[in-house]
């Protein structure tokens, strides 16, 4: 079997319910039950335990020489295709079924492996080894006529194939000689023949995405890169709440050897805002719907009180962190569940859900139109806003030990009041919208006189401070100044020249708890890419951008973090964030389509 390395070359598959990571060679090295930061039951991308191959999920072709792996167009199910040394071949599909039946959409906790034999006469072997309570639990096995129980943990995973179940329990090799389906799922009796209705499953999964691609507003150029993007994004939802998770892995280090590793399963409220408006640029409504579903709970939750920068995506409040024994992706532990970052003070999160609910209030679109009373819960966390603008907090980029007035916070509690005035306007409420605008006018006039250094000739991260931070790229994009002011354009330049390396841009250079950052972090460098672009530089940004692109791995995902000197990926993936620059980059830097048409 051709070695292939712990790497960030992953595909996802995923249907708005759970997701699962298959590596270059057709395993499944990641998927976690019942939900997305559930128990990963394949888990060998972060190591294991026991032995090579326990936490993944590989069907094997003894002797492969080569691996080609991609997506069907315009959907989420993957083709991975293995070659060996005397010209046999096999195909393996994966994907988690989604499309609409009996009026509603069918996304069930499972994935579904078919292979067929696609040249000469292959053997193979399947290799299924769940593992249950994070690696330390291996499974008690029961099996009948065509299934197999892996019990364990209070989880169940109940295999259904068509394949010889004894070859698959003692992972026996043998002749491929038709196609085989194996049905991974809760611990149901399926209703029919195992392929017949895995091949129905893939038909169904197959059309819904690509109808659902159809209807999205394409930029000209960049297409192939925004409709993955868009994919994937939608992937990272969870359909039952509307939460938005940041990324499908937990502790995948930002850089080889270092403790930064968190997990990233949760909803951050920040990163949620910034799928939505990038999910809304493309004319896809329905994420922004049922996200708003999830922000008006958290809006009647907190009442009016502090708002957590991130919550569970079924609204847990406590996400307490904690380390699990695995080894860690490439041996580079620890291994983290929960996000300690629950505990934090972001004042930017009032922002975040005042912009990711704002357009509702005005798309004419949407099935279910906002309110009086859904704009009177914001007003909440508008009040939030301004009474926080200019107090100490963790900042946007989540310091765990110190504290300051971080110039990005203010800037979103700005934008919560600006769009509050705003949205009070549409509603025809004058003396709320003179209201919001008065505490909007002063914020803005406390930045520009606390944000400012007038001896560096830019904003700065912090009020009186000195260093830069790549959040003030925002400054344009949320509207607080045009992109031809030139306080913003001096800002531009001297981020620039101090957080830019090659066609990189790294958050900050100032050292922080865990020391100074050693790569670029993707998202920033986008913020760039657009902040150039709005000043009329769009050469310069189109080659950024395109440098970008270069970085995606063999299926077009990005995770969190780039080696500027390399173009290897780190951090949790698929990071949102940076599909979202994808995107944004796209629809910034395209010809209109006039050009074509």
């Amino acid at each position: 079997m051709i070695s292939v390395e712990p790497s960030l070359d992953l595909a996802m598959i995923g249907n708005c319910s759970s997701a699962a990571l298959i590596d270059k060679a057709g395993r499944i090295v990641w998927w976690c039950l019942p939900r997305f930061d559930g128990d990963p039951v394949f888990h060998s991308l972060l190591g294991t335990r026991g032995e090579e191959g326990d936490g993944a999920f590989a069907i094997e072709l003894p002797d492969t020489v080569h691996c080609e792996q991609q997506y069907v167009e315009n959907t989420a199910v993957v083709r991975t295709r293995l070659f060996d040394e005397a010209g046999n071949a096999i195909e393996i599909t994966d994907f988690a079924p989604r499309f609409e039946r009996a009026g509603r959409m069918f996304r069930p906790t499972g994935i579904v492996r078919r292979v067929r034999p696609i040249s000469g006469h292959p053997r193979i072997r399947v290799r299924c080894r769940p593992r249950m309570a994070h690696g330390e639990r291996v499974p008690d096995i029961t099996f009948g006529s065509n299934h197999i129980r892996y019990v364990g943990n209070g989880t169940t995973v109940r295999m259904t194939t068509n394949a010889s179940v004894t070859y698959v329990r003692n992972e026996t090799p043998f002749f491929l000689d038709g196609p085989m389906s194996f049905h991974l799922g809760p611990d149901e009796s399926l209703t029919d023949h195992p392929e017949k209705l895995c091949r129905e499953f893939e038909e169904g999964t197959v059309r819904y995405w690509k109808l659902w691609t159809r209807r999205l507003g394409l930029p000209l150029e960049y297409q192939e890169a925004v409709i993955r993007a868009a994919i994937t994004l939608k992937l990272c939802t969870y359909e039952e709440t509307g939460a938005i998770i940041a990324a499908a892995t937990t502790s995948i280090p930002e850089a080889a050897g270092t403790e930064r590793n968190w997990d990233y399963r949760y909803c951050w409220l920040r990163d949620a805002f910034f799928v939505v408006r990038a999910l809304n640029s493309l004319s896809e409504m329905e994420t922004m719907e049922n996200y708003l579903r999830y922000l008006n709970n958290i809006a009647l939750v907190t009442d009016g009180e502090h708002v957590q920068p991130l919550y569970g995506i079924g609204l847990e409040a406590r996400l307490e962190e904690k380390f699990v024994d695995l080894p860690g992706y490439r041996g580079m532990g620890p291994v983290r569940v929960g996000n300690q970052a629950y505990e934090h003070f972001q004042h930017d999160v009032y922002g975040n859900i005042v912009l990711g609910a704002s357009q509702a209030f005005f798309d004419k679109r949407l099935l279910h139109q906002p309110g009086i009373d859904d704009f009177e819960r914001l007003e909440k966390v508008g009040e939030q806003a301004y009474q926080m603008h200019d107090q100490p907090d963790a900042g946007m980029w989540e310091l765990r030990t110190r504290a300051r007035v971080h110039t990005s916070s203010s800037l979103m509690c700005w934008a919560a009041c600006d769009r509050l005035a705003k949205i009070a306007g549409n509603f025809g409420l004058d003396q709320r919208e003179a209201f919001w605008r008065e505490r909007a006018d002063r914020i803005h006039a406390v930045i520009c006189e606390k944000g400012w250094n007038q001896k560096i000739g830019a904003f700065v991260e912090s009020f009186g401070g000195s260093d830069l931070d790549a959040g003030l790229l925002l400054m344009a994009e949320v509207g607080f100044l045009p992109a031809d002011d030139p306080r913003f354009g001096k800002t531009v330049d001297k981020i620039g020249e101090t957080l830019r390396k090659g066609n990189h841009l790294f958050r900050y250079h100032a050292p922080d708890d865990f020391g100074a950052p050693e790569n670029a972090f993707n998202i920033c460098t986008f913020w760039y890419i657009d902040a150039l672009a709005r000043m009329g530089r769009k050469d310069e940004a189109r080659e950024i951008y395109e440098t970008m692109l270069s970085c995606r791995n063999h299926v077009g995902l990005l995770s969190e973090d780039t080696t500027p000197s390399t173009g290897e990926l780190w951090g949790n993936f698929p990071q949102t964030y940076s599909m979202v620059g994808i995107i944004n980059g796209a629809v910034r830097l395209s010809a209109d389509w006039g050009v074509a048409v």
